[in-house]
């Protein structure tokens, strides 16, 4: 499987667009490397990149910036409220695809020397790349930032870890690691105060302030200057005035967001915020978030209002970004801001991108793709909509709000089906094309038919897998369906009924799929096999559906 890194440089330039421009292409000219997004900040005067591909193309990408952000970006003259120590700040690579942090630091290592053997430039290692843990934190190795460290590099516990202990007055120093994905995250403010701003900051960030006692620092029993902790775990954060917007921002960096996600340190900064007088305006995320950050917030916020969860990505994504009101200095686009997005293949959506009209237009062409396995895909997508549905509206309905979390959760599985059975409508027709190709491969000689041969069945065996998950999926949507039926709003039951003969019709269709493929397949035990669970699926799908109709009759009375 194809290993993915991500790359996060941070150039100290964000005003003139010609620099970053020039930095950019030097990423954009190696093959194999996409470039997601670049973020550009005239206050911090520094610009964000963010990056991806397989390692050594990302390694190559990277050093090819380096080298020309040393060539174009004089730290002599920089300024910018941004701590910094050089034109390239620090470049940090984050495991992403089938890749462990240990591999990643060794490439990181790897980026680092060539960096300092070939540029002559002073690199410092940090985080996991980082061997001596007293010099991996990245704020300790940028304390003094540029204007001091044309002393500090000459004191021997900061040798740099590859490239010359001589300060470059133009370049300055870099900081290459590897660490875990961080969003880098801005919450606003209506002060012009940094003072505060940073009160704000000590409050919420893991290291909190120093302890002082009638204005005396208090030393602990070590007699090192005693802290009192902030209230976020793995949270960096500062006080700053963004003369842009003429505002003062909390600016974090949410190093583990499965600690705390995004939607927590929002919170947290209204909270602080409200008891020293100020209010929060809005947020703004610097760089990409990963989906999930998203949903998770946009479910925290639905669950404060006391409203059902199980609702699509987008209406998520729009609530978390209204909530946190991520659009109030630019505009929040999801498919430039969230990973997955920017590295989603379009044409791995190609059917479920169409409008209804399209989608049918093209099942009736002469082509045989889409076929039976899509069509039974989206029904079955169809179904677990509808029980979607009676379940959101069965949580709002009038009177019954002691009950909206019950509901919630089943609109939540609900949504999940319905979610998986819209990718398998492409991915059945993808498995389809895949036999087509296959059956093209060249078979001019023993070697070619063999590898002709591989392909072929390969190619049949994901296209067994495909529509059998198809029958798995829906036969599982039923659960929410019948529940729907039994306990749901009354006035919806229909739809329940109407959800159950999608479902059925799903798992019927996918199971003939199945068959029709099985029979070009090879290996008999693994037909075999396939076969008697399908038909225990099918058997268990109509028996339930029979229930379900029988529920939803009695209910409808007419």
């Amino acid at each position: 499987m194809q290993q993915l890194i991500e790359c996060v440089p941070n150039f100290s330039e964000g005003n003139d667009l010609n620099i970053i421009k020039q930095i950019t292409d030097q990423i954009e000219s190696v093959e194999g490397v996409k470039l997601l997004n670049v973020d550009p900040g005239k206050a911090t005067n520094r610009t964000v990149v963010t990056l991806v591909g397989e390692p050594q193309a990302v390694i190559e990408a990277a050093f090819r910036a380096i080298k020309k952000a040393g060539e174009l970006i004089d730290m002599s003259k920089h300024k910018g409220e941004h701590p910094r120590m050089g034109a390239t700040d620090v470049c940090p690579l984050i495991p992403i695809a089938n890749i462990s942090m240990e591999e990643t630091a060794k490439y990181a290592q790897e980026l680092a020397k060539r960096v300092g053997e070939e540029l002559q430039l002073p690199v410092y290692l940090y985080e996991a790349a980082q061997p001596k843990k007293e010099r991996n934190n990245l704020s300790v190795i940028r304390a003094g930032e540029y204007e001091g460290f044309f002393k500090k590099i000459k004191q021997p516990e900061w040798k740099p870890d590859f490239g010359p202990a001589e300060f470059d007055a133009k370049r300055g120093a870099t900081v290459i690691g590897a660490r875990d994905f961080l969003v880098a995250y801005n919450v606003n403010l209506n002060t012009t105060s940094v003072r505060r701003a940073n009160a704000i900051a000590f409050d919420v960030r893991e290291a909190g302030r120093v302890k002082k006692e009638n204005n005396k620092t208090v030393l602990d029993a070590n007699g090192k200057p005693a802290s009192i902790p902030g209230t976020l775990k793995s949270v960096k954060a500062i006080g700053w005035y963004i003369e842009e917007y003429g505002i003062a921002q909390i600016s974090m960096n949410l190093t583990n967001i499965n600690i705390t996600p995004v939607h927590i340190a929002f919170d947290e900064v209204c909270k602080k915020a409200e008891q020293r007088g100020m209010r929060v305006t809005g947020s703004e995320l610097v760089g990409l978030i990963p989906l999930k950050a998203m949903l998770d917030a946009g479910k925290y916020f639905l669950k404060k209002q006391k409203r059902s969860t199980g609702v699509s990505e987008k209406e998520l994504i729009k609530i978390a970004v209204k909530s946190m009101v991520l659009d109030e200095l630019t505009s929040f686009k999801p498919e430039e801001r969230i990973i997955e997005y920017m590295l989603a293949n379009k044409a791995d959506s190609k059917l479920v991108g169409m409008s209804l009209t399209a989608f049918a237009d093209e099942t009736a062409s002469e082509s045989p793709a889409p076929g039976g396995g899509s069509i039974s895909a989206y029904i079955g997508a169809l179904g677990a909509a509808l029980a979607t549905m009676v379940a959101n509206l069965s949580s709002h309905k009038k009177g019954w709000d002691e009950r909206w979390e019950e509901f919630s959760d089943w609109a939540d599985k609900g949504e999940h089906y319905k979610s998986e059975l819209i990718k398998l409508v492409d991915a059945d027709t993808k498995a389809f094309n895949q036999i087509m190709v296959a059956f093209g491969l060249p078979k001019s000689n023993n070697e070619e038919k063999a590898a002709r041969t591989k392909a072929i069945q390969d190619a049949t065996k994901f296209a067994i897998d495909i529509p059998f998950k198809v029958m798995q999926t829906a036969h599982a949507s039923l659960g929410v369906i019948k529940a729907m039926a039994e306990i749901g709003n009354p006035n919806s039951v229909s739809d329940a009924g109407v959800a159950a003969l999608c479902a059925r019709s799903a798992v019927i269709g996918a199971f003939m799929n199945v068959r029709i493929n099985a029979k070009d397949f090879e290996d008999k035990n693994f037909v075999n096999d396939i076969i008697a669970k399908g038909k225990e699926i099918e058997n268990k799908t109509i028996e339930l559906e029979t229930e379900i109709l029988k529920i939803v009759n009695e209910k409808i009375g007419v």
